[in-house]
């Protein structure tokens, strides 16, 4: 008798063997390189830095350069 991914012999003795996965194609394309979506990430990802660096600023009244001279 054969289940999902064993056989059960003649005394009730289930052997499980590995249940191959499904192969598939990923349709999306390649994510590298200059593609719009890694620019949109980029611009994203500057844009919070930007804003990080003048809050660190307003907060503390030296920038980083005066942060990293402190230390």
């Amino acid at each position: 008798m054969r289940t999902n991914g064993g056989i059960i012999d003649d005394q009730g003795l289930m052997n499980n063997f590995a249940v191959e996965p499904k192969v598939y194609v990923d349709e999306q394309g390649d994510r590298t390189g200059f593609t719009p979506y890694a620019e949109l990430l980029n611009g994203r990802l500057a844009m919070i830095g930007f804003v990080s660096l003048i809050a660190l600023e307003v907060a503390t009244g030296h920038g980083m350069f005066g942060l990293l001279a402190n230390l």
